[in-house]
């Protein structure tokens, strides 16, 4: 048995549905993605890339550099200075100071009164090179014992000196590193010497008393304080240099 459902029919006005025609009308043309907008697109003002523009930006850019260089910035760069330089690296210098600790009797302090650490690092390199090709890697070790030879005289030269001393560390590491030359020129001289024996160790013994010599003396002039301490100075160097010629012997 079915059941009926009355529905009351739809009737629609004569001009169609009033609701889907005003949706139409406000429906609005989609537009592109990124898209500018022409009002504010016509606002934004354009360079015209002619000639007479190009020559204004060059003779403006002429002036802009001009200005540059009447401020006192480099002009060029053959006005620049080397990159040693401004690394603070000066070979000259450092071939001074290399030369003056060949001569273990004349020493001329005058020219380590301006000290630097760029000759000491080449002359640890070059220990360390010797040292890699008789078959020793060590340079952290070198590195290590040249951190603590410098401390080392430096606290026992100003205990020596007492008020009077004016040794800093700085000049202290620079002294230590020149004057490992010595030690240098025994590194490479091993290379070619009998592994062990006695000619090795009176070798050895040599430029040790040469290394010793010359940072002694170079320490006594550079510093106040330490002329009346010279033997207990020169005690603490042999140390060092010692320590330093028992890498190239054994």
């Amino acid at each position: 048995m079915t059941k009926e459902f009355t529905v009351p029919p739809v009737i629609f006005p004569a001009g169609g549905n009033p609701s889907a025609t005003s949706n139409i009308n406000q429906r609005q043309v989609p537009t592109a993605p990124f898209q500018p907008n022409r009002a504010a697109s016509s606002s934004i003002p354009f360079m015209s890339f002619d000639i007479g523009s190009a020559s204004a930006f060059a003779s403006h850019g002429g002036s802009i550099a001009s200005s540059t260089s009447s401020l006192g910035g480099p002009a060029s760069f053959d006005d620049e200075e080397p990159l040693l330089d401004e690394l603070g690296i000066h070979p000259d210098q450092i071939w001074k100071k290399t030369k003056s600790i060949l001569n273990p009797f004349r020493v001329n302090p005058t020219v380590h009164k301006d000290s630097d650490l760029s000759g000491p690092i080449f002359l640890y390199l070059s220990f360390g090179l010797f040292q890699l090709l008789a078959g020793k890697l060590q340079f952290g070790v070198i590195l290590g014992w040249i951190v603590v030879s410098s401390i080392f005289l430096y606290v026992v030269f100003n205990m020596l000196a007492g008020r009077n001393g004016n040794l800093d560390l700085h000049t202290c590491t620079s002294v230590i590193g020149y004057c490992m030359l010595p030690v240098v020129i025994l590194a490479a001289l091993s290379l070619f010497l009998p592994q062990g024996g006695l000619v090795r160790l009176v070798v050895a013994a040599v430029f040790v008393l040469w290394a010793t010599r010359v940072s002694t003396n170079l320490m006594v002039s550079l510093a106040d304080g330490g002329e009346e301490h010279r033997g207990l100075i020169a005690y603490a160097c042999f140390l060092i240099y010692t320590l330093f010629s028992l890498l190239v012997i054994f």
